[in-house]
């Protein structure tokens, strides 16, 4: 009697599914067949740091191709600026006399002039924007002296302020009011005009006077159109009193500026280009700072 062949029986229970998953940063590997990746995923450098790293780059790149064309003897080169920079800004408010001063006194009568035009500008065109953009009639009236005084470039009116002044300070301070008044006025105007309808209806059902309108609903809504007004007017403003001061003489940086191109000073001029860019950045930031603080 012949044997019968065993049979093997697979139970449903002895079937294993082995699923082999990659293996996390950190964890151990499961066996020989396993490998894992031991580098350690690093955060990508803080935003303020890449920032830097590119500003410096930008000023170096920018040296780099000064002293490149300093080569050909056309300006001092970087270096000399640097040094003669430092010798200027070691004593800056010295006084040998009315026309050789400091270079500290100039800059500080170029900022009174600018501040007092500037403040005289902003007392008028902050609330004439405000009643431009408030009523229509009054929009209308101005629209067409705006558009016709607006381009005028800022010297020609110079020669107006010393005609009504006979003297150059207070031509310069009137340059610098006339130039700063149209931004204030323009952005005030737009802001106003800017505001919904529906908060001025509210204010005509509620009865409320033209002045809780204007310290309720207007003043808080144009504010941010006001400040962009002013930031844009010192810009402006810090510009021309540079040219002014080249026509009118006298003390300020233009002045300066001017002076040493005549007695052949490549380098001061090169220092007060700089010197000029820095307080414009300054007065700019101050005001970006101002508005960020009083809107925010």
């Amino acid at each position: 009697m012949s044997a019968m062949p065993a049979r093997v029986v697979a139970h449903p229970s002895a079937l294993r599914v082995t699923v082999v998953t990659p293996a996390r940063a950190g964890a151990p590997s499961s066996g020989p067949g396993l490998h894992r990746d031991d580098g350690v995923r690093r955060a990508p450098p803080p935003e303020w740091l890449l920032r830097i790293i590119a500003m410096a780059l930008g000023i170096a790149c920018f040296v780099a191709l000064w002293a490149f064309i300093a080569k050909f003897g056309r300006i001092p080169q970087p270096s000399a600026v640097f040094k003669e920079a430092a010798r200027i800004f070691a004593d800056p408010f010295y006084r040998n006399g009315p026309n050789d001063q400091g270079i500290g006194w100039n800059i500080v009568t170029s900022l009174g002039r600018v501040g007092i035009g500037f403040g005289l500008a902003a007392l008028v065109g902050i609330p004439l924007g405000f009643m431009i953009g408030r009523f229509k009639f009054l929009a209308d009236m101005a629209a067409p002296i705006i558009a016709l005084l607006k381009p005028v470039s800022p010297l020609a009116w110079l020669p107006i302020g010393l005609l009504l002044f006979k003297a150059a300070n207070p031509a310069a301070i009137y340059v610098i009011f006339v130039c700063s008044l149209w931004p204030m006025i323009v952005n005030t105007a737009v802001g106003v005009r800017q505001i919904p309808q529906d908060y001025l209806n509210v204010a005509r059902v509620l009865n409320l006077s033209e002045w809780k309108v204007f310290t309720k609903i207007l003043f808080p809504a144009v504010l941010p159109y006001m400040l962009t007004g002013v930031r844009l007017s010192i810009g402006v403003a810090w510009l021309v009193i540079v040219a002014a001061e080249m026509l009118t003489g006298g003390v300020g940086i233009g002045f300066w500026v001017w002076d040493e191109w005549n007695n052949l000073k490549v380098d001061h001029i090169l220092i007060a280009i700089f010197v000029i860019g820095i307080v414009g950045l300054v007065l700019e930031q101050s005001l970006i700072f101002l508005a960020s603080r009083i809107h925010g």
